[in-house]
């Protein structure tokens, strides 16, 4: 079984080279016959409608990486003056958020508000 996977293995490679190999001589084959048909064109004197394609290397860039981006610290909300509680200020919020969507009227507001502040 060894055997039969290194020859499957080895046929693989080689097929994928022979694959590459003609795709490079096939692509600068077409380079070279483009580059031949602006000339004829030249010497004929016709205007290149197009540029022949230029086949070289690729060149790859290294690749950058940007430093990450830390978003500062917040600075923790100070209490409200007034001497209440967090709980009451908590509350309070809540009910101004109900009024303003609309759930509350103004009149049940200050009836919630006066029960929370005590008085």
């Amino acid at each position: 079984m060894p055997g039969l996977l290194r020859g499957v293995a080895r046929t693989a490679v080689v097929a994928g080279t022979a694959s590459a190999v003609s795709g490079r001589v096939q692509r600068r084959q077409q380079g070279r016959w483009a580059e031949q048909d602006a000339q004829r064109a030249a010497a004929a004197g016709y205007a290149p409608q197009y540029a022949p394609p230029q086949y070289a290397q690729p060149q790859y860039a290294q690749p950058q990486y940007a430093q990450p981006e830390y978003a500062a610290p917040q600075a923790a909300p100070q209490p409200e003056a007034g001497g209440g509680s967090d709980p009451m200020i908590a509350q309070l919020r809540q009910l101004a958020q109900l009024r303003d969507q609309g759930v509350l009227t103004d009149e049940e507001f200050a009836a919630q508000k006066a029960r929370i502040l005590g008085g």
